[in-house]
């Protein structure tokens, strides 16, 4: 019988959404305070609602060239943040239950 060797799955796991997001996030901290300014903002002119999606496009169009490595798949993480440090916004900010880690 040959022999085999045991491979952990973690060995080839490519890093997980969170993983992804919180090293994006530490290397571009302003990301995270443009979105905190924009929420302000619309809030302040009188909006009820705010969209983490829309905002994302914001900061791509007021980018020159966009903003390489901004994944759709982290508005929902800056939207638990910005609810974290501001929960006064919990009711303008619409969040889901997260099905990955």
């Amino acid at each position: 019988m040959p022999a085999t060797t045991s491979v952990q799955r973690s060995d080839y796991a490519r890093p997980t959404i969170s993983e992804q997001f919180h090293a994006f996030d530490a290397a571009h901290p302003w990301i995270y305070t443009s979105l905190e300014r924009l929420v302000a903002q619309r809030l302040a002119a009188g909006a009820t609602r705010v969209g983490m999606k829309a905002l994302f496009e914001v900061l791509r169009w007021r980018r020159p060239r966009g903003i390489t490595g901004l994944n759709n798949n982290y508005t929902a993480l800056y939207a638990r943040r910005l609810i974290d440090e501001h929960p006064e916004w919990a009711p303008a900010i619409e969040i889901r239950r997260r099905r990955s880690p």
